[in-house]
């Protein structure tokens, strides 16, 4: 038997199918998941699949593309923002994976995030429905508050997505933050589910210290928690919070540093699919590296979100169901915390946006 997270569920596809779906001109065989799958409870009652796929880096000209094949490979939960820069691609795929049959749209779990620049009631709504519009979609499952950052306003036409310069253009470009209270943020996303544009709305990268003060004055909870979690950044203590308060907890970067090297932010070195603990439980396992530290993060009871663009590793990633990780090997694994944090604002913006603009601290 799968020891189940806390409050989680576990529900059984009836009949294991394979999907054929032309992808940019050619056909392609896919073959569903077929093993149980994991959806975690959110304070509606709804649920949401344990094993995303996210859309962070994805480049534009394969976005479609890659939709298509997660979906046939068995993804229902898809992560996206406006940020990604991708989301009218990503839409595209989504609208042709209906279309060819591969699931019905109550069957996905499609999230968005609103931008920095966007915190001011007045914008909330705009940069939902752009997003609404580039997805294809008449409602979202899911929108997030991207970042406790509140930066001043870029209009679409000027630029979309807005990035984190105010003015790339200038002599000494920086990012420019302006004083938007998160309450004021917060009462504008109630207002997209209030008008129908979106069932559930969270927020990212926010620690406990900010989800208290939210939970104060908040008229419609935060359904979910998105930040970086992976064995190098267990943030045990913010889970526990979490799943007091019953706010899911969604991992993003699951698999640790290597999405982080092209961008200067993490070192071969610090890779979690080469070291050596994961590696001998993937042996014992008869498991890639990978699907050890996937099955870890579900198993402790969060949502993961892994990003590829590999058809094989899509499918791979989601075969977590079957097997199980010891009380030892989860703890061997957990011990591994250095609260390492690759994705943080309080070094990348002054490296690459000349703005000192920390969060966590």
């Amino acid at each position: 038997m799968i020891a189940l997270p806390p409050d989680a569920r576990e529900t059984i596809a009836s009949k294991p199918g394979i999907i054929a779906i032309h992808v940019a001109g050619r056909l392609s065989i896919h073959r569903f998941a077929e093993a149980a799958m994991i959806s975690l409870p959110v304070s509606t009652g709804a649920t949401i699949p344990s094993v995303g796929f996210g859309f962070w880096k994805v480049e534009k000209t394969s976005a479609a593309e890659v939709a298509q094949q997660a979906i046939a490979a068995g993804y229902r939960h898809l992560d996206c923002a406006c940020d990604y820069g991708n989301e009218a691609e990503v839409g595209h795929g989504i609208g042709q994976a209906l279309s060819a049959g591969l699931c019905r749209r109550n069957e996905l779990w499609i999230t968005s995030k609103l931008w920095n620049t966007f915190h001011a009631a007045e914008h909330v709504q705009m940069a939902c429905e752009r997003s609404l519009k580039d997805l294809g979609l008449e409602q979202l499952d899911l929108y997030l508050i991207h970042f406790p950052i509140a930066q001043r306003y870029v209009p679409p036409d000027v630029r979309y997505p807005p990035g984190w310069f105010f003015d790339p253009a200038a002599t000494n470009p920086q990012m420019q933050e302006v004083r938007v209270p998160i309450s004021e943020t917060w009462g504008a996303m109630e207002q997209l589910v209030d008008r129908g544009l979106v069932k559930h709305i969270g927020v990212c990268n926010f620690g406990t210290s900010l989800l208290r003060d939210l939970l104060s004055y908040a008229r419609i909870r935060p359904s979910v928690l998105q930040v970086e979690s992976h064995p190098f950044l267990v943030q045990a203590k913010l889970l526990r919070y979490c799943q007091q308060e019953k706010i899911a907890f969604t991992a993003f970067s699951p698999l640790g540093a290597a999405s982080y090297y092209s961008l200067g932010m993490a070192a071969p070195s610090e890779s979690l699919l080469d070291h050596s603990i994961v590696q001998c439980i993937a042996l014992e396992k008869r498991r890639s590296a990978a699907q050890v530290l996937l099955r870890w993060g579900v198993q402790r009871g969060t949502a993961v979100i892994p990003k590829t663009t590999s058809v094989a590793r899509m499918q791979e990633n989601l075969q977590l169901f079957d097997f199980e990780l010891t009380a030892d090997e989860m703890q061997s694994i957990s011990d591994l915390d250095r609260q390492r944090r690759f994705n943080d604002p309080g070094v990348f913006c002054e490296s690459a946006f000349n703005t000192f603009c920390p969060i966590y601290e």
